[in-house]
């Protein structure tokens, strides 16, 4: 048992090693070809259904004109070495080109279309700018006016203060001449007062005086 563990282990480190020294090949523009055996037509046919374009490890040359390969589910045999080349027949490198064309088609499509969101969002910041602008001297005119209105309200506040002021003075006036007035009127009706005693108390002397004024009746008679 050991030794066949030992045989074993041998062998899956000669395949991991020939692995690890293995190259790359296709099989090259023929529509098919034989893996065999051997180094040889005389040996074993393995697979006759290489197409090209088939991917193979090479594991080992040999100048017989024959390579040993592997194919991609573990398969080893020997080829020609000459149906095999190091690069991707015409046909894969045309897939290949095909496909890194339509990549770079969809990549420029896509570059397109955020060509046309940059334009977009550009124009939309365009929009913004002038209507800021816009909004910016409406601003100023509006600045302006308030300015002018506060302006114009000083000035209204000063001379509101200066007709209250004014209106002050007029009450003040008001009430001297209305006690002025009052004061007047009082003297009058003192003054009419004092007249119609006046004229009472003449009345009275001419009461007084008049009688003694007539000629008594003994004078009459005696004359």
């Amino acid at each position: 048992m050991t030794a066949l563990r030992l045989i074993a282990c041998t062998l899956i480190l000669l395949a991991a090693g020939a692995s690890a020294q293995a190259r790359t090949m296709y099989v090259d523009d023929t529509l098919s070809i034989t893996m065999r055996s051997g180094e040889g037509t005389q040996f074993r046919i393995l697979k006759s259904d290489l197409t090209s374009g088939t991917r193979l490890d090479l594991v080992r040359a040999s100048d017989s004109g024959y390579s040993l390969v592997r194919t991609p589910d573990g398969v080893e045999g020997w080829v020609l070495s000459r149906y095999l080349t190091d690069s991707p027949i015409a046909r894969d490198r045309l897939v290949r080109a095909n496909r890194e064309l339509e990549d770079a088609r969809k990549q420029l499509a896509e570059l397109r279309q955020e060509l046309a969101e940059t334009k977009a969002e550009r124009d939309t910041l365009a929009s913004s700018e002038s209507s800021l602008e816009s909004r910016t001297q409406n601003l100023s005119s509006e600045l302006a006016q308030i300015k002018e209105i506060s302006a114009n309200a000083l000035s209204l506040d000063r001379r509101n203060s200066e007709l209250q002021e004014e209106n002050q003075r007029l009450r003040n006036d008001v009430e001297v001449l209305t006690a002025e007035k009052e004061r007047l009127e009082t003297k009058s009706e003192s003054d009419f007062m004092l007249l119609g005693a006046g004229l009472v108390l003449l009345g009275i002397i001419l009461a007084l005086i008049i009688p003694l004024l007539k000629p008594s009746k003994k004078a009459d008679n005696w004359a």
